[in-house]
C-alpha cells in the first residue's frame, strides 16, 4: 500500500493517462459488454495487460474474485480485510452464475457488492451495481498468451449522501488499485501452471 501511495496522491493529474493504462487506443475505443447500460458515466477507465498464459487459465481468477472468496489481488490491506488474496485456485469457487454477487466488503448488499451481468467463458464477463459496471474482456495471443482488457464505468449519484467518497475513490484509488489487480492475476495466472 505505502508503495502505491505516490500513484493516489498523483492520479488526479494525470487522469487521462491512468485512465487507459496499459491499453492501447484501440482497446480504448472499443466496445465492451455493459457499455450501454449506463451511458451518462463520468467516469470509464479502459485498462490491459499482456499474460504469458492462455485464457483458460486467466478466467478461473476472474471467476473467484470478491471479499470472503479470493480477494481482489491487489492492496489486500484496503479491499480485502487485511488477509492476502489467494495464490491458487479453489475449485468450490468455480461455480460462476448469472446473478451471483461478488463482495466488496462484508456486508454484501446491492451497492456493496458486484453482480455477475452476464458472461462467455472463458471471453469475457460483466459485473455490475446499479450505478458502475465492470467488464473483462479475454483475448487469445499467439504463444499461448491473453491480453486481459477491464473497463470500468461509473456514474456518480450526486443525490446519495456518499457520492463524495466513491468520487475520491474512482478518482484516487482506482488506478493504483486496478493496476495491481491487473498485476496479480497476471503473476498469478503465469505462476500456477
Amino acid at each position: 500500500m505505502l508503495g502505491d501511495l505516490p500513484r493516489f496522491v498523483v492520479a488526479p493529474f494525470r487522469r487521462r493517462w491512468h485512465l487507459t493504462w496499459g491499453a492501447t487506443p484501440a482497446e480504448a475505443s472499443a466496445a465492451m459488454p455493459g457499455d450501454g447500460l449506463l451511458p451518462r458515466s463520468q467516469y470509464c477507465a479502459t485498462r490491459a495487460i499482456t499474460i504469458d498464459a492462455p485464457p483458460e487459465r486467466v478466467w478461473p481468477w476472474l471467476v473467484q474474485v470478491g471479499v470472503g472468496r479470493g480477494g481482489w489481488y491487489a492492496d489486500d490491506l484496503l479491499d480485502n480485510l487485511a488477509r492476502p488474496s489467494l495464490g491458487e485456485i479453489v475449485p468450490e469457487l468455480q461455480d460462476l452464475r448469472v446473478g451471483q454477487r461478488l463482495a466488496m466488503t462484508p456486508q454484501a448488499g446491492e451497492r456493496t457488492a458486484f453482480t455477475v451481468d452476464s458472461f462467455e467463458q472463458p471471453s469475457w464477463l460483466l459485473w455490475r451495481t446499479p450505478n458502475r459496471t465492470f467488464a473483462w474482456r479475454l483475448t487469445p495471443l499467439s504463444g499461448d498468451r491473453t491480453r486481459l482488457v477491464s473497463r470500468m464505468r461509473t456514474t456518480y449519484e450526486w443525490r446519495r449522501p456518499l457520492t463524495p467518497f466513491t468520487v475520491m475513490l474512482m478518482e484516487l484509488a482506482d488506478y493504483p488499485m486496478m493496476r495491481r489487480m491487473l498485476r496479480g492475476i497476471r503473476d498469478r495466472a503465469e505462476t500456477r501452471r
